[in-house]
């Protein structure tokens, strides 16, 4: 019976032993459906340096995973071969369930603290938006994949047009969450999830204004302060940030060098059907303007594969720079771009007069500001 009765307590202190070393560090366990790979690629941040995990994944989806983060941290866990990721926030002694569809990541639901019950809470409450956004991302990319033809192209313009308004109606939404949870974490989550490269940089502004309490000394909240206070350098109706760049023969030319003269500024990829037709739209405004009054200046950003086998790119009438720098380059980062391809109009007095604008119409923009 004494034996018994010991074998007993040895099992109970062990179970005991177990669960209090259980609670150490946090875990990340779930089933993801349809993944392409047998692993996740887990990043995260340690003590400045960058950690990544690899975390094998069995056939049914489900996978475990754990560390010993020091503070709340952002654990980035990358998909089939790193096309898609999805974020958990988890501190010491979470313990965070994930799952979904790895086809629609932006809907795959973390919980297991407020930071990801709160942003799967926003998920769900706009899951019909992220179901269409996901659907025309997908078409987009198998679109880039086919042989180009007008009627393509005309399709595919109506998708890129589609997908600016889901994304427009998606900010809206964050927006408001934001407004009504001032002094939240997953507000700041919000922001820099969607405002950071929002078009409209005034809008980053705007809502990091409606933050309040504790949560704006959060290390992120001084980031996204400090990145508006940049960013607003760049926006419409502030001066042009000076530059210094080299043309493709090796020539040096600088920002004043076009004080008097309207100046855009395009850039665009060595490569693409949208980078092409900002070319073809680009030459036909061109020939339509006077030199002697405005300035084009064509920037690659993948100057590795420069210089450029596609047609457009033959004869081209005003300066090409191939930024060896790529998204690195000052002038990248000091006119705030973010993807590309993308315009920005700057007026004769130095003025940035137009951000993202259109290829086609800078001749009557142009022309109508003259008049």
């Amino acid at each position: 019976m004494m034996k018994g009765s010991g074998i007993l307590f040895f099992i109970f202190v062990l179970w005991i032993v177990i669960s209090c070393g259980s609670e150490e560090g946090m875990s990340i366990k779930g089933k993801i459906e349809h993944l392409e790979s047998s692993f996740i690629v887990a990043t995260y941040l340690s003590s400045d340096s960058l950690a990544i995990d690899t975390i094998p994944v069995d056939a049914k989806g489900r996978f475990n995973y754990s560390s010993t983060p020091d503070t709340l941290t952002a654990f980035s866990l990358y998909l089939d071969h790193m096309e898609s990721a999805i974020v958990v926030f988890a501190k010491e002694g979470d313990r965070i369930t994930v799952n979904g569809d790895a086809r629609i990541p932006d809907l795959i639901s973390i919980r297991g603290n407020e930071v990801n019950d709160e942003l799967t809470l926003f998920k769900t409450e706009n899951e019909d938006l992220l179901r269409q956004r996901a659907r025309l991302l997908e078409n987009l990319r198998l679109s880039s994949q086919l042989d180009s033809s007008s009627n393509h192209s005309l399709s595919r313009q109506d998708e890129l047009l589609r997908l600016n308004v889901l994304n427009h109606e998606l900010t809206l939404k964050a927006e408001e969450s934001i407004r009504a949870n001032p002094a939240k974490m997953s507000s700041l989550i919000l922001i820099n999830s969607f405002f950071v490269h929002n078009d409209n940089p005034l809008a980053l502004e705007r809502v990091l204004g409606y933050m309040q309490g504790a949560v704006l000394r959060n290390e992120l909240a001084v980031s996204l302060k400090a990145y508006s206070e940049k960013v607003n350098r760049s926006v419409e109706g502030a001066t042009m940030p000076y530059f210094s760049l080299n043309d493709k023969e090796g020539e040096e030319i600088r920002s004043h060098d076009f004080n008097g003269r309207y100046l855009l500024l395009s850039f665009i990829s060595a490569s693409g059907e949208d980078s092409r037709e900002i070319v073809r739209s680009l030459k036909r405004e061109y020939a339509a303007l006077d030199p002697a009054r405005v300035a084009f200046i064509t920037i690659y950003i993948d100057s590795d594969i420069y210089p450029v086998g596609y047609a457009e790119n033959d004869s081209i009438p005003w300066i090409v720079v191939p930024e060896k720098r790529g998204w690195g380059a000052d002038i990248v980062d000091s006119y705030n771009v973010q993807y590309i391809p993308y315009n920005i109009l700057i007026a004769p007095d130095g003025i940035i007069k137009a951000r993202n604008i259109p290829a086609h119409g800078i001749a009557d923009v142009i022309g109508s500001t003259s008049e």
